[in-house]
């Protein structure tokens, strides 16, 4: 179960775009993560990899937390909003609610909700 410190270090990591640094510091080495109850993605690697991977295709990107973000022994839910800009100008905002299991103070399963519709980038003008 994580201290209250620990929960808000890992939103801090995120908040400061961290990503990819918040995957390796504040994940089980066997975490999972799944979008809207697909196929869970396994294995902290793998899971920075593709954090990697499309943090490279954005120019830009801001992380924030919705308060309140809440924290009841091993689980935690997060709502988050992102605000991605990609190379070639267009934007992408996400909001979505992490659910997360937790085993001692790092993050062993973790599931996003979001409306699919958001991930269709706006482009300018």
């Amino acid at each position: 179960m994580p201290t209250p410190e620990r929960f808000e270090q890992f939103i801090a990591a995120v908040e400061s775009n961290a990503h990819a640094d918040a995957i390796e510091e504040f994940y089980t080495p066997d975490a999972s993560m799944r979008e809207n109850q697909g196929e869970p993605r396994v294995g902290r690697d793998a899971l920075v990899a593709r954090e990697r991977g499309v943090l490279a295709r954005a120019a830009a990107v801001t992380s924030h937390c919705v308060r309140p973000a809440l924290l009841d022994g091993n689980h935690s839910a997060i709502r988050w909003i992102f605000t991605f800009t990609w190379k070639d100008g267009a934007m992408t905002r996400m909001e979505e609610v992490a659910w997360q299991r937790w085993t001692g103070d790092l993050i062993a399963e973790e599931t996003f909700f979001y409306d699919p519709a958001q991930r269709t980038p706006v482009r300018p003008g």
